[in-house]
């Protein structure tokens, strides 16, 4: 059965998820991560895009995720289209990887951006990478180079953090420097430990 030993593992944009789920497979946690399967079910789907959006959205063999991304901000429509398409074949191999790992007996970690705002994973436990909503428009502004504008879009098209925080399992506080962010996930890896005696 799948997601028995599993965590998701969500936040928002630019909340830290990503070093975050490096941070914890550095101290020896096993993650799946969502976004690297969408990555290559969407690169594996280049024709697909190229027929539903355009062939400006290919590159050769891959598509173009920035000109993509930019679409599917700004027009409903062809989002659904593509979440449609991709969603069922992203879930079908986050199921796959999951019964793997459940056989370990052993707590792992599903990486799982929109977790709570899609509700399609039978995922008992959940640990949040906070970070307060000025800081993260401050980081996802330097990161991305986008106008307050653009960047306030792409945050407000997902779940409040805040929201997210309250429903979370666990906390990760991301909201000061590496050093910190190091001893929480540190706190966390060994919360898992002690509960499952590890």
């Amino acid at each position: 059965m799948a997601y028995e030993y599993a965590i998701a593992l969500t936040g928002g944009i630019a909340t830290g998820k990503s070093t975050v789920a490096s941070l914890l497979a550095l101290n020896g946690m096993r993650v799946i991560d969502a976004d690297t399967i969408s990555h290559e079910i969407l690169d594996d789907s280049y024709q697909w895009v190229q027929e539903s959006f355009g062939k400006e959205y290919v590159d050769g063999v891959k598509v173009d995720r920035a000109k993509l991304g930019k679409k599917i901000f700004s027009d409903a429509t062809a989002k659904k289209t593509l979440e449609a398409y991709l969603h069922p074949k992203i879930e079908a191999e986050i199921e796959k990887r999951s019964e793997k790992q459940d056989r370990f007996q052993f707590p792992y970690l599903i990486d799982i951006p929109l977790f709570f705002e899609n509700a399609r994973y039978d995922i008992k436990e959940s640990v949040v990478v906070y970070t307060p909503a000025d800081i993260q428009l401050e980081r996802f502004m330097k990161r991305n180079g986008y106008s307050v504008e653009e960047s306030l879009r792409r945050i407000g098209s997902q779940m409040p953090i805040d929201e997210k925080r309250e429903k979370a399992t666990w906390i990760i506080d991301n909201s000061k420097d590496l050093k910190h962010l190091q001893n929480e996930v540190e706190a966390f890896v060994e919360k898992i430990k002690r509960i499952y005696k590890r």
